[in-house]
């Protein structure tokens, strides 16, 4: 019995993947072709050595706070799914909500204040916004698992943890990557607050353009930022799609 337990979806409930990328991409190349007619596309290019160098630092701060994010709350979300712990399991998720409750700035500055200022500060400040969806979805996902399937695999033979990896981890693992693609999703978009504090990327150009009425800068780093945005969920979309089994992706 190698072979994962899933539940399978009617051929006439699986759905076509998401089309909202599409749509930002479309909006956004309407926004680059509207800056190339006006010319101020020629200004942004001017900016292209800084681009790649901050963006490289932007995508290195989401990966850290992102792949830090995703090895501790999956794990949580797995332990506070288990009986034993379904008791505390609400009250050990307002802690995590902390981090989506209290702005991403105040916990970059109490970052800041407990860390210095820099990568280090920036990555925890990420990393403590980030942990809810992942949390929130890995315990929703494995809750929502259908308890005959638990009950069939017990009566198979099967240990806890035989159960948990091979029907449990299976069924959940949609539900588990969408709480993934939101984490990173906000990740990316508070990322250019770390700038605040030291530690680079897209939002030295937003926030020194802001800072000197200059147009073109502020552009610099938000349209890298947006479309950094798009390609991470675009990525992780893909390996959601090709990763959770063909029975339970509604997708597929």
């Amino acid at each position: 019995m190698s072979a994962p337990a899933i539940l399978t979806t009617p051929p006439q409930e699986r759905r076509r993947p998401a089309l909202a990328p599409v749509l930002v991409l479309v909006v956004l190349a309407g926004a680059v072709a509207w800056l190339w007619s006006s010319g101020m596309a020629e200004e942004i290019l001017t900016y292209s050595d800084d681009i790649s160098y901050l963006a490289v630092q932007h995508l290195e701060l989401v990966a850290w706070a992102g792949g830090l994010a995703i090895l501790t709350a999956v794990p949580v979300g797995i332990v506070l799914s288990r009986p034993a712990f379904r008791a505390i399991s609400e009250a050990a998720m307002q802690v995590f909500n902390i981090g989506s409750t209290v702005p991403t700035l105040a916990i970059l500055a109490l970052s800041m204040t407990l860390l210095g200022i820099g990568t280090v500060p920036a990555v925890f400040g990420l990393w403590a916004a980030t942990l809810l969806p992942i949390v929130r979805n890995t315990y929703a996902g494995l809750r929502a698992v259908p308890p005959h399937l638990v009950e069939a695999a017990t009566g198979m033979g099967m240990t806890p943890r035989q159960v948990l990896w091979r029907v449990e981890l299976p069924n959940a693992l949609f539900v588990i990557f969408g709480g993934i693609r939101t984490a990173l999703a906000i990740c990316v978009g508070s990322a250019p607050l770390v700038f605040l504090i030291g530690a680079g990327g897209l939002g030295e150009l937003i926030f020194t353009g802001i800072a000197l009425d200059e147009l073109p800068m502020m552009m610099a780093g938000a349209i890298p930022t947006a479309l950094i945005a798009v390609l991470v969920d675009f990525v992780f979309g893909q390996i959601q799609y090709h990763l959770v089994p063909r029975g339970i992706n509604p997708l597929r």
